[in-house]
């Protein structure tokens, strides 16, 4: 009896850790083995049915009523392989993908833009530092951290990839469409932060989609617009743009977006952009950087893709170029009709259909869709607002701030001298202001709205004389923390005065801002602070109190007097 209980208890334990282990795979791996629910799904579809597995359609939960049912109604006709959600709620978006899910014949796969959580969608939800904050963050276990966050957010509403991380190198400071969303302009940096942050969301079982492939860091044109056109050769790219694409294969990443380019040392083709060239995805990507992973490609509706290929020839090409995934299709009715009459006339062939369509059912599998899903629609904005989370988040905003001249000055502030705070750029008092209050209890609060007037600066600089240290922030209003931040003529002369005095500077803006702003350079102390959020004004804030010191390193240079790496 004994034996018998030991032999149960033996056979529990090795299923049990069979089941670890099972969990533990990653999408690569699983794609490599046999797998018998793939083959079964596999072999029971139609042609029509395998080739509308590739596309994957718009979703959201801030429309009308009539757009939602719209959209359960394709799902169930045309039997797309999966959805791409944009703006909306996270409890509407769990019950909106539970209905779709009930509708599908076979389960969606269904993703989302997150590069800084579900907040960049979602309301209701946790917004992380933009990448450019967290190119500036030294410690990598944060952002690790972050990803297994994002993970938890994403599958709880039922979820199963981002289109993230964003590994683009940022070298041009005037790029339109990238910028705050890059870790930076630093290779081996942003390496090592995309590394972080999908190992975080691979190890929480989500997939996810390095973009923009090649590289979509050194351009002056949004691709959502128009084609961009990267001139540099082969051996610039190869040494650059592609260095994180080619070190995060190598981690295992699970997929790869393919940007909307055109690049003649890859593809010398007139006018043909990345996504529907063959050398590029297939010769490149597949064949020379050996990627097993799903190959997504960005929204077939944009510009840059669809200017010189009208009227469903971009979708036929982008299969043909070796993508797995077509998102957003102009009209996937319309392209599911034209690839079925590629493929009945040999330009297409079956085969190159069911390679996708194998690795987009292993993906279904790997998240767990071979059974029916399940998503909990009771507590869903609690539970994907954390208080881990939200934590994490300040964290992390303290761990980007950047002091880029003053670490010893700051330490001179005395807490009962007469204090002046000033924001400059909103007309509101901050939390900036408010956060330094409760630590300088002799500070008065001073604010400039970005089109501050001189008269109105003439008022504020009469009172300056009353106070032993001034402390300015400068805040950012606008939704994304971009180039080209408005201000008056006057408050830049007025911030080059200031500079001047025993004043220190916070900036909750893109740290590109400064090429504008001259006179900085001079400033006793600077600290960058990269955006507008209150987690970002409350680390300011604490490290001008001198709770913590400032350990982040400037992402990007600025021009001759902020350079990549900067920070005391």
């Amino acid at each position: 009896m004994k034996f018998k209980r030991y032999a149960l208890l033996t056979m529990l334990l090795f299923g049990a850790a069979t089941q670890v282990n099972a969990q533990q795979k990653s999408y690569l791996q699983t794609l490599a083995e046999p797998n018998a629910w793939v083959d079964s799904v596999f072999h029971k579809m139609s042609k029509r049915e395998k080739i509308a597995q590739m596309f994957f359609i718009r979703a959201l939960t801030n429309a009308d009523k009539n757009y939602e049912d719209s959209v359960g109604r394709f799902i169930r006709r045309a039997r797309v392989g999966g959805l791409v959600f944009f703006q909306g709620g996270p409890g509407r978006q769990a019950n909106l993908t539970s209905t779709y899910q009930k509708k599908a014949r076979t389960p969606l796969l269904v993703t989302l833009d997150g590069e800084w959580g579900l907040g960049m969608r979602l309301d209701s939800t946790v917004s992380y530092p933009y990448q450019m904050a967290l190119g500036a963050v030294q410690d990598t276990s944060l952002i690790y951290k972050m990803g297994l966050e994002v993970a938890k957010d994403f599958k709880r509403i039922g979820m199963h990839m981002n289109l993230a991380p964003d590994v683009d190198v940022n070298n041009n400071a005037g790029n339109p469409v990238i910028n705050y969303r890059s870790f930076g302009e630093n290779k081996y940096n942003v390496a090592a932060k995309s590394e972080a942050y999908m190992r975080g969301m691979q190890d929480g079982g989500l997939l996810v989609s390095l973009k923009h492939f090649p590289g979509h860091g050194d351009t002056d044109v949004d691709s959502h617009h128009d084609l961009p056109q990267l001139k540099f050769t082969k051996e610039r790219l190869d040494s650059l743009e592609l260095y994180p694409f080619k070190h995060l294969i190598s981690k295992g990443a699970s997929g790869v977006m393919i940007a909307h380019m055109s690049i003649p040392s890859l593809d010398n083709t007139p006018n043909l952009p990345s996504t529907l060239s063959k050398p590029i995805v297939t010769g490149l990507l597949k064949e020379e950087l050996g990627f097993k992973g799903i190959i997504i490609s960005d929204a077939m509706e944009m510009k840059g893709v669809v200017k010189y290929f009208k009227e469903g020839e971009a979708d036929i090409r982008a299969i043909e170029a070796g993508n797995d995934i077509l998102e957003l299709s102009e009209d996937t009715r319309r392209s599911i009709k034209l690839v079925r009459q590629a493929v009945k006339s040999g330009r297409i062939s079956m085969e190159r259909i069911d390679e996708s369509v194998k690795k987009i059912l292993t993906a279904k599998y790997y998240a767990g869709l071979n059974t029916e899903p399940e998503i909990g629609l009771e507590n869903v904005a609690a539970d994907v607002n954390r208080p881990e989370s939200h934590a994490l988040v300040q964290e992390l905003a303290n761990a980007s701030m950047t002091m880029l001249r003053g670490k010893q000055f700051i330490k001179s502030f005395d807490k009962q001298k007469r204090t002046a705070v000033i924001s400059i750029g909103t007309p509101n008092v901050t939390t900036f202001q408010h956060s330094l209050a409760s630590t300088y209890p002799n500070a008065v609060m001073f604010t400039l709205d970005k089109n501050a007037n001189a008269n109105a600066i003439a008022k504020v600089m009469r009172e300056l004389g009353m106070f032993d240290q001034i402390i300015v922030g400068i805040h950012d209003t606008r939704n994304r923390p971009g180039n080209g931040m408005p201000l008056s003529a006057d408050l830049k002369m007025f911030m080059k005065d200031l500079a001047q005095r025993n004043t220190a500077f916070a900036i909750f803006a893109n740290p590109y801002n400064l090429a504008s702003w001259a006179g900085l350079e001079n400033s006793k102390a600077l600290l960058i602070a990269y955006q507008k959020e209150d987690f970002m004004q409350k680390a300011a804030a604490s490290v001008l109190s001198h709770a913590f010191e400032a350990t982040g390193k400037l992402p990007v240079s600025v021009n001759t007097f902020f350079k990549y790496g900067d920070g005391e």
